[in-house]
C-alpha cells in the first residue's frame, strides 16, 4: 500500500455527500471531514484492512473502490455482512471495541484513509454536528443490517436479490455513482452468494429469472434497471430505512 497525501474536494468527497443527506455541513465541518483523508492509501484487491480478533485496530474511510465486511466461520466459509462503497466507514466499531469483531477486505483496488480513535474524538470535539452526522451514518448501517436479516430469513431468493440491488442502487446514487437506470457493479456471483446466503449456481439462476421477467439485468459489471417500479413492487422495497430524503438538521 502507498501513501497518497491528496484529499478530495468537497464536491468529490463521497463522505461529505453522504453525511449531507442528514445534516447541512458548514465549511468548517467540510474541512474537518477532509482532514480524515490525510492518511490516504491505495490497497490492492483482496487485501484485508481489518482482521477479526485484532486489538487496537484503526478504522478507514473509503474514498474509491468497493470493499466487503464479513465473518469467517471455523469451517472456512464466510458470511458477507455488507459491501462498502465510497463514503462508507470501514470497521468503525473497531476503534470503539477492544477487539475487532469482523474482517474487511478490498473487493477492488481501493483508496482508503486510516482514521484512529483520536482522530474521531478530535473531530467530534471540534464540530459536534459532525458527530451527529456520523451517528446517523452508523444508524443507517444498522438499519441496513436489519433489512439484510429479513432478506436471509423471510424473502425468497429472487426477492432478496432484487432488494439487494435496489439498496445498492440507492446507496450509490447518494454519492453520485449511479442513477435511476442503474450502476456499475464489480461484484462476482461468488460474492453475491456469500452475501445473500445462496450458491453461485442459484445466484446465476435468480439473475436469469429477473432478466427474463424484464425487471433487471446484471452483466459485464453493470446493473441495468429495466422496469424500476415493477422491481420495487416485486421486492417490497421501501427506501425509507435508508433515510436519504435530505438534511434534517440545518
Amino acid at each position: 500500500m502507498t501513501e497518497r497525501p491528496a484529499t478530495p474536494s468537497s464536491q468529490d468527497n463521497p463522505l461529505v455527500r453522504k453525511l449531507s443527506a442528514f445534516v447541512r455541513l458548514s465549511p468548517n465541518d467540510v474541512e474537518v471531514v477532509a482532514g480524515m483523508f490525510r492518511r490516504r492509501r491505495n490497497f490492492a484487491m483482496g487485501v484485508e484492512l481489518i482482521h477479526q480478533g485484532q486489538v487496537g485496530q484503526s478504522a478507514f474511510v473509503l474514498a474509491s473502490g468497493w470493499a466487503c465486511s464479513y465473518k469467517l466461520l471455523s469451517g472456512g466459509t464466510r458470511q458477507i455482512v455488507d459491501f462498502q462503497v465510497p463514503g462508507d466507514f470501514l470497521g468503525l466499531r473497531s476503534v470503539l471495541f477492544r477487539t475487532s469483531d469482523h474482517n474487511v477486505e478490498a473487493v477492488t483496488t481501493i483508496q482508503a484513509s486510516e482514521v484512529t480513535q483520536r482522530d474521531l474524538l478530535a473531530a467530534f470535539t471540534e464540530t459536534p454536528r459532525l458527530a451527529t452526522a456520523v451517528l446517523w451514518a452508523a444508524s443507517r448501517d444498522e438499519a441496513m443490517v436489519v433489512e439484510h436479516l429479513v432478506n436471509l430469513g423471510r424473502r425468497s431468493a429472487s426477492e432478496r436479490m432484487a432488494h439487494f440491488l435496489l439498496e445498492l442502487g440507492a446507496r450509490l446514487r447518494l454519492v453520485g455513482m449511479g442513477n435511476s437506470t442503474g450502476f456499475a457493479c464489480p461484484l462476482s456471483q461468488y460474492l453475491l452468494a456469500d452475501a445473500l446466503g445462496l450458491s453461485a449456481v442459484h445466484v446465476n439462476r435468480v439473475l436469469r429469472e429477473l432478466r427474463e421477467d424484464g425487471l433487471v439485468t446484471f452483466r459485464r459489471g453493470r446493473v441495468e434497471f429495466r422496469n424500476y417500479d415493477a422491481l420495487v413492487d416485486f421486492a417490497s422495497f421501501d427506501r425509507a430505512y435508508l433515510d436519504h430524503d435530505g438534511p434534517l438538521l440545518s
